[in-house]
């Protein structure tokens, strides 16, 4: 089922999400619900906020990028109860977008390689070390769960710049081809 994406000024986006147990109700339905939500959007990533609900999940796709990077080829991941322990080397800056503001890009400076700590479908955890561009897409979804976006990393003239698109999408003035949830 697609669901709604929660566009920005949703109070949901600023909250910490909280972890959830094996007993979550109906996860693996959310986790594909989440998948096609994100498929509809074309994005990569997406996050429980996202969609309203203030719980650390997120799902990757990277299969997208799979003819210039072969290392995406099926990869298609849910992250449960995921966190970032490490961040370590160089920044690199790289624009982004975000399927909860639409129509805003902006070069971020993130970490190339972190290490996490998270949970697959089957509650078995994991700790990996993570470089590359998985490693920013990772950083922008985990973001999320901690009631960030990818525009608190911008300098205040970059906010200011966009001020006026931020103010739409309060307003509920939002253009895009796929299902949101404004304030408004």
């Amino acid at each position: 089922m697609i669901l709604p994406i929660y566009i920005y000024g949703q109070p949901v986006l600023r909250k910490v999400a909280e972890d959830i147990t094996p007993e979550y109700q109906g996860l693996k339905e959310l986790i594909e619900n989440m998948f096609e939500t994100m498929y509809k959007a074309d994005g990569v990533g997406l996050a429980a906020p996202q969609i309203g609900l203030p719980i650390r999940v997120v799902v990757i796709d990277l299969d997208v990028y799979a003819d210039e990077h072969p290392e995406f080829k099926d990869f298609r991941k849910a992250y449960i109860n995921p966190h970032i322990l490490e961040k370590k080397s160089e920044e690199i800056s790289i624009e982004e977008g975000c399927l909860s503001l639409p129509g805003i890009h902006e070069p971020v400076k993130r970490k190339n390689r972190i290490r996490v700590k998270y949970m697959d479908e089957n509650f078995t955890e994991h700790e990996e070390e993570i470089e590359g561009y998985l490693a920013r897409v990772i950083q922008h979804e985990f973001d999320h769960l901690e009631g960030k976006m990818f525009i608190d990393h911008l300098s205040p003239l970059r906010k200011q710049m966009i001020k006026g698109k931020l103010t739409n999408m309060l307003k509920g003035k939002v253009g895009c081809s796929y299902k949101v949830k404004t304030i408004k």
